[in-house]
């Protein structure tokens, strides 16, 4: 499922139109990605918990000339799901 699925799915959910759900959906995922950018951490019960993970600087490797390279320091965000959403899978 898409994110174009989601409103779909949304609006016929809460029997509403599909801007009302684009609108709906929209506002949950920036809050996610405020509260993961704020708190580094959002967990949703029953559902499972946004991470933001910090990832260190190395040096790789280049895999066609070989030569080493700096890899920068990052930011991602990881999911862990719930022990209920891993049920119900």
């Amino acid at each position: 499922m898409n994110k174009t699925g989601l409103i779909e799915k949304v609006a016929a959910e809460l029997e509403s139109t599909k801007s009302d759900a684009t609108r709906y959906v929209e506002a949950v995922l920036e809050a996610i990605a405020g509260g993961v950018k704020e708190d580094a951490k959002v967990t949703i019960a029953g559902f499972g918990t946004f991470l933001r993970k910090e990832r260190a600087g190395r040096i790789g490797v280049n895999p066609i000339t070989k030569a080493p390279i700096e890899i920068k320091p990052s930011k991602t965000c990881t999911f862990r799901a719930s022990p209920a959403l891993k049920g119900a899978l």
